[in-house]
């Protein structure tokens, strides 16, 4: 039997925030087992579902295209100059004025200068450890060490960012139709496997389960530039696509998959048919989670395959000249590039990486030959890469609802180490543009030398919990891991009001 109460006069309200009606109420629900407690906790969680719902940043991004420099790019010699520092400080590129007041960048970024009134700029980025760290940066672990970034697969890595975002869409809606482009792409290859040293961690769905691990696609063309290096060891000249690749270079995704010369569809669909057969004698192993995983990264390998929607999209020779060189015939703004096709084509979420290529500390890991690395390559390739990616999203009413985060583990020393910086976690910039982002913002702030931040001091974890929300995903939701305990997305995280439109 239900019971309604009803309590009629007038509403005033007492000093607490209720009404006395209310008030009332609670008294006559305490009777039916729910408590004063009770009744402010539901009305605490109303509250935030309408905060929520009617905000009109929360879910305001329909992609994400995440743009991440390996390596740590220098905050100072990119959107944190600090012209008036002594020489050791500011280095030797000259700062340019931006279209975003209050944001000089570097010389070297002339393309991007004139976009930056799109974007937000968040200066005061601070952790304290000096190591390279994608899975502080793009995950929601609580803090971070060596082992935890060196190791490629740990007991206590979290879900990649682009995984949790593909699992919650998963349990809302379920698989992708076959033949659609996947979500949670990741170009140009897989992480750290074109360097000469141990991989870094990788980014990959953890306890979510591998089939939410990002797809990663294989880079296919030749470098037509070389730069005499000596990042480790001695001077080498390395061809690095970064540098410059051909117009008929590509990505490709699952190329484990890839058929071989001589395979015709007739004779794929062959082998297919016989691994159903197969299957139909494993009835009880087709019964538990492992081979639902199983069958669908199957399917989705096969798909892949088959699908003509995907082959379009990673078709870069249907775009103009014109365009592809406004993103920079290079291998991170041909990424780009792909990332938009991508996206337009119905991917969700993409990763393009600025990976080490050759040598250790390559990308933007400048201890040594700092200036001419950045003047030469690091610098020009952003520059065109990101302003012809603004441009184009723009031009195609894609903009406001696709996220571009440029993205990043650390900054670099304040003062040069002969003609380079060390690693520097105090103090570094991330920037946004779309996808519910504020136009022409600049958040935070460092001291003269841009060692320490001075105003407000934002983690890693409230750039991850900011983008969630973008996404329409509540910050605070819980996933529950293996043992099914509950594990935050973000653990501190919250969201940067200042970072939305």
């Amino acid at each position: 039997m239900s019971i309604g109460l009803r309590i009629l006069g007038s509403p005033k309200r007492l000093c607490n925030g209720l009404t006395r009606r209310e008030m009332l109420v609670s008294g006559g629900l305490g009777l039916c087992g729910l408590t004063l407690g009770d009744q402010l906790a539901c009305s605490a969680a109303r509250a935030d579902l309408e905060k929520r719902t009617s905000d009109r940043s929360f879910g305001r991004a329909k992609n994400v295209i995440l743009l991440y420099l390996f390596g740590g790019p220098s905050q100072l010699d990119t959107l944190d100059m600090k012209p008036d520092a002594p020489a050791e400080v500011r280095g030797p590129l000259k700062s340019v004025r931006s279209r975003l007041p209050g944001c000089d960048v570097s010389e070297g970024l002339p393309n991007l200068a004139k976009v930056m009134d799109r974007a937000t700029v968040v200066r005061s980025l601070t952790h304290p450890w000096n190591f390279h760290g994608m899975m502080w940066a793009t995950t929601g672990v609580p803090e971070s060490n060596i082992p935890l970034e060196e190791t490629q697969k740990h007991a206590l890595h979290l879900p990649y960012v682009g995984s949790v975002f593909t699992y919650l869409e998963w349990q809302k809606h379920g698989d992708k139709p076959k033949g659609a482009v996947p979500d949670n792409l990741m170009l140009p290859f897989l992480l750290s496997s074109r360097r000469t040293a141990a991989p870094y961690a990788r980014p990959h769905a953890s306890f979510l389960g591998n089939v939410h691990d990002p797809i990663w696609s294989e880079f296919r063309g030749q470098a037509t530039r070389s730069m005499v290096r000596m990042s480790n060891g001695p001077k080498e000249e390395v061809a690095d696509p970064f540098l410059g690749i051909t117009p008929g270079s590509r990505f490709e995704i699952a190329p484990e998959a890839e058929l071989p010369a001589d395979m015709t569809l007739d004779r794929l669909h062959g082998r297919r048919s016989l691994l159903e057969q197969f299957d139909q004698s494993r009835r009880a192993f087709d019964a538990s989670p492992a081979a639902r995983h199983l069958d669908r990264q199957r399917g989705l390998a096969f798909s892949l395959l088959n699908s003509t929607k995907v082959r379009n999209a990673l078709d870069l020779g249907q775009e103009p000249d014109r365009l592809r060189e406004s993103y920079g015939m290079t291998l991170f703004g041909q990424g780009c590039l792909q990332a938009r096709r991508l996206v337009e084509a119905g991917c969700r979420f993409v990763t393009v990486i600025w990976d080490e290529f050759g040598q250790l500390n390559a990308g933007w890991d400048t201890h040594v030959d700092q200036k001419n690395r950045l003047s030469k390559d690091l610098l020009p390739g952003l520059d065109l890469a990101f302003s012809g990616l603004i441009k184009d999203l723009e031009t195609r009413g894609l903009l406001d609802e696709t996220l571009v985060c440029v993205m990043n583990e650390m900054g670099r020393t304040p003062k040069l180490q002969e003609d380079g910086r060390g690693h520097w976690g105090y103090a570094y910039t991330n920037f946004f543009a779309g996808g519910g982002m504020a136009r022409g913002r600049v958040v935070g702030k460092t001291d003269k030398i841009a060692a320490r931040v001075v105003e407000r001091p934002l983690s890693a974890k409230d750039v991850l919990a900011t983008i969630y929300h973008l996404l329409g995903i509540d910050p605070h939701t819980t996933l529950s891991d293996r043992l099914n305990r509950p594990v935050p997305l973000v653990p501190y995280g919250e969201v940067v009001r200042e970072m939305l439109a």
